[in-house]
This record gives C-alpha cells, structure tokens and sequence, in this order.
C-alpha cells in the first residue's frame, strides 16, 4: 500500500520559497506525508542538508521512505505528532534548526482510502466503511469509540466549535438517540443519523463534510496538537529561521494567525496595564500579512488545494 502513497503537495514553490533555504541547512517537516514537500526540500538543500521528517501515520512514513531512498542520510524520519516536535529535534541531536514546515490536514491517500473512514466515499459503500478516522491506527480511539461514548454537550461542542456546523445540537440529541438502538459503526450508519435529523439543509456543501471534520479533529486532537507543535516550532528554529504553516480551515488558521501576531508583540499584560510583568519579549517577524493562497491554475489541477492558506514567520533574536 505505501508504494501506491499519492500527495499531491499543495502551494509547493510558495513554502519553499517561503522557507529561504540554502545548502547545509536543517529543516524539520513536521507533516511528511507523501514526501512531496520534503523532496523539494532536500534539493535545495542538498548535498549536505538534513531533513527531518515526522508522521503520526506509520503508513505516511513508510511511503516516503521509498519514495526520497536516494537521499540517503540527509532523510532521518520519526514517527511522532508534531506536537513532539521539540522532543525529536532534541532527539536527533540538533540545538536548533533552520526552518520547520507543518503542512496541515488530511492528505489525499488518507482520504482516499476507504477503511481510514475520514470521508463517505461515494465509490465505496459507505455500510464498509469503518468510523476511524485515526492518523496512526495502532492507538487511540476511533470515531466510532467517541460516537458511542462522548455525552450530547460534549458532541455539540465538537459539532458547533470543530465543524462550525449549524444545527448541532440537534444533531448531537440524534447521535445518543440512535446508539441507544445501535452503535454507530460505519459511514452509512453515520449518514442516516445526519439525514434523519436533518441539519445544514440548504447549505453549499454537504452538511456530512463538517461533521466528518468535527469528529476527524476530535478524534486525532488536531487543534491541540498544533497549539503544541507552534510553540516547539518557534522553540526550535535558530534567530532567522522560518516557521511556514500551510493550513485548510479557517479553525486551523485563526489559531495559526493570533500565535503569530502574539509573538511578534511579545506583552501579555492587560492593555491599561502601566507596566509589564509577564517578562515576555517578541520571538517571531510575522512576514506574510495576508496568507498566501494558491493560484487558479494550481486549484485547477488540484481541487484539493482550494482553501490552503500559508503563514510565514522568521524567530528573532530574544531580548536580554
């Protein structure tokens, strides 16, 4: 399976150009996926350039293996959330880096094999298509282990805050009402409840889009795991290294914004404060105001690539 690994890597020339990078240099990619960033990566940093790459998926890891072989030791791989991105770098032996990358979401192999259940293929019935949705399926609880247990409020919570889903209280009500009948094991089984209760009727998109974000969050704690891994990143990278985030929605990137916007100001204190006592400095030079999307023509090639948008910041040298 990992040989037939596809990723087509979204806003390519963009990050890497974002990422300033130059030969010998040290960069952490912190969503290796199908190596696609990564093998640009190490062309321009090769020959003597290290890469390190980090997956939660073992299958992701695996792929890219194969798939960078002729870059020998310049690849060294962990697999590990970003959220451990300051544990591996220590790890591996680097006091510090050049440059980390997180690129940010499910990847197109992910979504497009069935038994990950991450989506409701519509060329695999959905009544084979197991509730998953974990990145590393060797632990953790599966969609399914959530449905079955979390309460109403705490489903709302992930419907409302994770999918931004209108109707999800209703919702949440339908999912308890109906495991009390039958657990919800597969696709189909999901899809009747969201149909049945019938939520984001009229909506653009299909309404089961959000809730499989909602619960595809929930299930891998991806806004956790990315408040982690920015905070590692910036920890890690060397005065004038660059952080380069590339995220798909707008949860994902209001997060990514107010981090950087909240480094660069350093000051927590309250604003009527008359003086300082928090002792923080700024640590980033935010260097995209507005984020970077993708153009038409790459959409056009990859619809996928259609809400990417990509932050940039460079670590400064902290104040004494």
């Amino acid at each position: 399976m990992s040989s037939n690994f596809q990723h087509r890597p979204v806003l390519l020339e963009e990050s890497i150009a974002q990422l300033a990078l130059r030969p010998g240099a040290v960069v952490v990619d912190g969503t290796l996926g199908g190596g696609g960033h990564a093998r640009a990566i190490l062309e321009q940093t090769g020959p003597d350039g290290i890469l390190l790459g980090l997956d939660h998926d073992p299958e992701a890891l695996e792929a890219a293996r194969l798939q960078l072989a002729a870059f020998g030791p310049s690849l060294r791989t962990v697999q590990c959330s970003f959220a451990r991105l300051e544990e591996a770098v220590q790890e591996a032996g680097f006091e510090a880096v050049d440059g980390v990358l997180l690129d940010l979401g499910v990847s197109s192999h992910q979504l497009d094999t069935p038994d990950r259940g991450f989506r409701f293929a519509t060329d695999t019935p959905p009544e084979q298509t197991p509730l998953d949705m974990r990145m590393d399926r060797t632990q953790g609880d599966t969609a399914a282990d959530l449905l079955a247990r979390a309460s109403a409020e705490t489903l709302e919570s992930w419907l409302r805050e994770y999918g931004e889903l209108p109707g999800a209280r209703r919702l949440a009500r339908a999912i308890t009402e109906e495991r009390r009948r039958e657990p919800l094991r597969t696709t189909a089984d999901l899809l009747r409840v969201i149909d049945s209760s019938r939520v984001g009727r009229g909506r653009r998109h299909n309404p089961a889009t959000l809730v499989f974000q909602a619960l595809r969050i929930a299930v891998n704690d991806e806004l956790g795991a990315l408040e982690t891994g920015l905070e590692a990143g910036i920890r890690v990278l060397r005065p004038g290294g660059r952080l380069v985030v590339i995220a798909y929605h707008s949860l994902e990137d209001r997060l990514v914004k107010r981090c950087f916007r909240a480094e660069a100001r350093g000051c927590i204190c309250p604003p009527r404060q008359p003086m300082c006592t928090c002792g923080r400095t700024p640590r980033l030079h935010p260097l995209t105001r507005k984020p970077m999307r993708p153009t038409e023509a790459e959409v056009s090639q990859n619809p996928r690539a259609r809400s990417a948008r990509l932050r940039t910041a460079e670590r400064i040298e902290e104040a004494a």
